[in-house]
């Protein structure tokens, strides 16, 4: 079934492998086989991956965008057991993500590290928060 794209100016869009901006009108097409993409406001680069969870929606996002190889497949394990090491309360999150994996859906994992992102930024604002942390500073 034919996919109607819109895109805004100067948005862009990844298929499969090709990167695609837009040029300064808004633009439509008609993608007519099935392939992944991904828009614009679903792409980290890999100069943004400055945390350990946007290294995994990095390595996602290849998984989703090409074949999986077994090069990718081995290094998004490593990733999750090297978050689940760091913060267990994570696990959930890399339980859902593998286990859409091992369904196939794998756009619906990239949706799912989205979550992980947003929680692992929330323990981040939580840890560097002042106060309550350290019982020896109240005086």
């Amino acid at each position: 079934m034919p996919l109607k794209i819109e895109l805004k100016p100067g948005e862009r869009l990844l298929i499969g492998g090709t990167a695609i901006r837009n040029g300064p009108r808004r633009s439509s097409f008609v993608i007519e086989t099935v392939t992944n993409f991904l828009r614009e406001s679903d792409i980290i680069l890999e100069s943004e991956a400055d945390t350990a969870c946007k290294r995994l929606y990095l390595t996602l996002t290849v998984l989703y965008l090409a074949e999986p190889t077994p090069e990718a497949e081995n290094l998004f394990i490593s990733q999750a057991n090297e978050l689940i090491a760091a913060a267990s309360s994570m696990a959930p999150y890399l339980r859902d993500i593998h286990e859409l994996l091992a369904k196939g859906e794998r756009y619906r994992a990239l949706k799912r590290c989205k979550d992980l992102i947003q929680y692992e930024q929330s323990l981040a604002e939580r840890l560097s928060a002042p106060g309550d942390l350290d019982p020896a500073s109240k005086g």
